[in-house]
């Protein structure tokens, strides 16, 4: 598989968020987010422009990987990226550890479907139109894909799962409840997440969204990890 990096941290964001886990970032992705705040004119990358924008890493075998794995207490893996599922070997790597005991969570942006072990549970990051790269040569494809709802369907029948959505403005979320009324999604499966690279913009951003999401009966998420770490690597 083509591997980023790999390290033993705890998850920053959604359900399991403070819960030691062992990270296998995937590179790759078939997406270019760049998110626009239309309020402040504030333009962010992807947070990991290593594994899309500029993608890059090193191939490493399932046995290694599971091996790095072991290595740590970890009881929960996570497979980011990227876009895990652009992996071949996913979902031998997800059987492997699954096998073993680990609670196997996959991050995606719910793009592109293949079968999985029942026992991967999904945290699906679906992109809006606020993550569009506007006048790149990436434009048009990612408009495409983000349309794209019959994947998120069969990913959503196929796994327990979360679906986290990152919010820049309060007008995003006509596009999120749209999207929950079309696939039906219950709102305690939705996390809502302030878009951001800095601590102090997450926090302010925090404020009105937690108030969202009680009007809307979503969950909220921080970004636990930019907090505490910034936008470094290996976290």
């Amino acid at each position: 598989m083509y591997i980023a990096e790999t390290f033993y941290s705890v998850q920053g964001e959604g359900k399991n968020i403070g819960v030691p886990s062992f990270f296998i970032r995937t590179s790759g992705c078939n997406l270019r987010c760049e998110w626009r705040d239309l309020a402040t004119g504030e333009l962010t990358k992807c947070d990991t422009p290593y594994t899309s924008w500029e993608a890059n890493g090193t191939f490493k075998s399932l046995d290694e990987l599971v091996l790095e794995t072991k290595k740590t207490p970890a009881k929960h893996v996570v497979i980011t990226g990227g876009e895990p599922f652009m992996q071949k070997e996913l979902g031998k790597l997800t059987a492997a550890l699954a096998d073993l005991g680990y609670h196997i969570t996959i991050e995606t942006n719910g793009t592109i479907f293949k079968e999985l072990p029942a026992e991967a549970y999904l945290s699906i990051s679906p992109k809006m139109s606020n993550s569009i790269p506007i006048g790149s040569q990436y434009e048009s494809r990612h408009r495409n894909l983000i349309k794209t709802k019959s994947v998120l369907k069969e990913l959503i029948q196929h796994h327990d799962y979360q679906i986290k959505f990152v919010v820049t403005i309060p007008e995003d979320l006509a596009e999120i409840t749209q999207l929950q009324n079309e696939l039906r999604i219950p709102s305690e499966k939705i996390y809502l997440m302030p878009e951001g690279d800095k601590s102090a913009i997450i926090r302010e951003k925090s404020k009105w969204l937690i108030e969202l999401c009680k009007e809307y009966g979503f969950n909220f998420s921080d970004r636990l990890h930019i907090h505490i770490w910034g936008s470094n690597r290996g976290f």
